[in-house]
Order: structure tokens, then sequence, then C-alpha cells
């Protein structure tokens, strides 16, 4: 097959894997999602969606910060073509296809060869490659040119061409099969003696095997929690009954649908917080009608405004974070998730606005 046919064939096994510190990607095998421990941040819930999986809550049963591997649990309709571990040797030579979501571009694949099949990095053999990977393609699958999983695609070296590495599928199935047979969630695997720990059975954060501090337990007793500006916008979300951890794509950025409408939220650095949603774009005739009707709104509107920017029209709220409340911030997101929707169907419908297209999840 070619890496097109393989991606096509494989689709429904990627998946995307987002936190509050970023985003990754993962891939199915038997019922668990597989991906990197760096990507699940130490979080016991992450959010995860695919073309088979609608973007939801999904818990972190095993984390393995050595391997550099976490599992993730939810229940999802099983793929088409179910992803399988290789049991064939990884040659120097073999062709390979990376497949992920770099930057957010979903279900990027990228071909290469294995450029050194056992290349020692500290105590771990990595499978050297040459496909491009990038930021997003952590925890994503490599395949062999038949579509079998030859390793978890892990890590880059910076500032260098086309120099990634992949964690060999040995060691995926050794971790597979070992918290299998515990027949447990939320596992830690201690990065120094290397037992499999419950994690109830920790305590302060140190392994009960060997005494060592383990990190990825305090991580996951803390958890995410926002503060100042942050926790603000966070908790009008919970007043209007929106689920912030579905909406969050960062630590300063949430997205919410209203109809046929997005509202994109940000936080920016110099403490502007920008609301808006980007509604449609001014038709090529009725321009006239446009201006006036957007100019003649504006005038009613408040909290809101509206404005063009290369040819999209806008609606958004603007506040700077140290004049954000609980009580005016709730009545201006009410009003933008509300207006959205209205004004987008609006220009739509009555002026011939031309609705945007929008990224294939």
């Amino acid at each position: 097959m070619n890496t097109q046919d393989i991606l096509e064939v494989n689709i429904e096994n990627i998946i995307q894997v987002m936190t509050p510190y970023g985003s990754g990607s993962g891939f199915i095998i038997d019922d668990i999602i597989i991906t990197n421990s760096h990507v699940v941040s130490g979080l016991k819930e992450v959010v995860v969606k695919s073309k088979i999986i609608e973007r939801s809550i999904a818990s972190v049963v095993y984390d393995d910060s050595f391997y550099d591997l976490a599992f993730i649990q939810l229940d999802f309709k099983t793929p088409s073509n179910p992803l399988k571990l290789t049991q064939q040797t990884v040659l120097d030579g073999d062709k390979t296809i990376a497949i992920g979501h770099p930057y957010g571009l979903n279900y990027t694949a990228t071909e290469g060869i294995v450029s050194r099949a056992s290349r020692l990095q500290g105590d771990l053999e990595y499978i050297q490659i040459d496909a491009a990977i990038n930021p997003g393609n952590s925890g994503g699958p490599l395949l062999n040119e038949i579509g079998e999983v030859i390793g978890v695609n892990t890590f880059i070296i910076q500032n260098a061409n086309n120099l990634g590495f992949a964690l060999p599928y040995f060691y995926v199935k050794e971790a597979i099969e070992s918290y299998k047979k515990l027949s447990l969630e939320n596992i830690i695997k201690c990065p120094s003696c290397k037992n499999l720990i419950d994690e109830e059975t920790i305590e302060n954060d140190y392994c009960k095997k060997c005494g060592a501090k383990i990190e990825v337990a305090k991580l996951r007793r803390k958890g995410y929690k926002p503060t100042g500006a942050t926790k603000v916008v966070e908790e009008i979300l919970e007043e209007l009954n929106i689920n912030v951890t579905l909406s969050r794509r960062s630590q300063a950025s949430w997205i919410v649908d209203s109809g046929s409408a997005e509202i994109e939220i940000s936080y920016y650095e110099n403490g502007i917080i920008i609301g808006e949603s980007k509604l449609c774009a001014i038709p090529s005739n009725k321009i006239d009608e446009v201006y006036d009707y957007l100019l003649n709104e504006n005038e009613k509107l408040s909290y809101l405004q509206f404005a063009i920017n290369e040819n999209s029209i806008y609606l958004s709220y603007i506040i700077i974070d140290s004049s954000l409340t609980l009580k005016e911030g709730k009545i201006a997101l009410a009003r933008l998730l509300d207006y959205a929707n209205k004004y987008d169907d609006i220009l739509i419908n009555k002026y011939g606005a031309i609705k945007h297209k929008k990224d294939e999840d």
C-alpha cells in the first residue's frame, strides 16, 4: 500500500489528545488509546477526538515516564480496520509512515525510512527515522509499509533536519501485557525500580517498593488548576453551563460552538481578553447593504462590536484582565454566544454572506 492508502485504511485509529498544556497524538490498540506520557502531562483526564470519537473527556489509566508511555481509557466504537503491533523485526532502511496531528494539522502522514533500527538513548532503544515529525506528532503511530505499528513517535532532536525517534513496538507490547495482567486502572510505573504501582497505594508521592519520589504521582494528585483571569474566564463558562474541559484548547484559549457559529476566547500576554466569532465572509454583491447593516447594529450593541478583517466579519467582546468580573463577563459572553449564532444566520441568509469552511476534524 502507498502512504495515502495506509492513512485512509487506518485513519479511524488515529487520536488527537489535548490538555491545557498542549496537544499530541495517539492511536488505538485493542481497547485502549496509546500515547506518550509527556503528552498527557501528568493529568488524570485528557480530551480526545477522532473520526469515530466525538470530543470527549477520557481517563489516563496508565502513566509510565520511563518508557514515556500512557494509556487512555474510553468507551469507543471499534475501528473498521484495527491497528496491530508488528511481529516483524525492524531493519535499517525499512519504509516508515508517521501519522499524527503536528501543530494541530489533523491526520498528517509523512513517509521516510528507518535510519537506524536500534539507536540507544540512555537505557532504551529507539527507532531512528527520517520521516518528518514535529510537535503534535508525539504519541502517534509509526507504521511499516503494510500498516502495522512498529513504534510510537516520541521525540526529535531540536534544530536538526528529520532526526526523529520512536519507541519500538516491543516496549509497547510489554507495557500493554503488564498493565492488563493487573486488571487495575490508575497505574503508575516507578521510573526508578520499574514496578507498576496502584496509584491508590501511593503515599506522599513516594514509591512503596523502592521509596523513590514519583513526580507523575504528584502531578496527578495536584491536577490542573487555573489562576487569575484564566480562572475567572472558566468560572464564567461554567456559569453558562459550558463544559470547560471540552472547550479548553490551552491554558489561555477556549472554543465554544453556538449553533452554526464558533466562539473563540483568548487571553493574551498583554492582558487583553478577546472573545470573538468569525461569522462569515463579505459577499461580492450587496457589500453596501452589509456595511450599513453592521454599522446600524453596532450602535445597538453593548459589550459587543462588529469588525471586518481581511473580508471576514467578526463579532467580538474585548476587555482588559483587570476589569473582568464574573457578573459582567457572564453577560457579555452569554450575548456573544447568542448573537453570534443569530447574526451568522442573518448575514448568510439575508445578505448572501459566504459561510466559512472549517478544516476537517
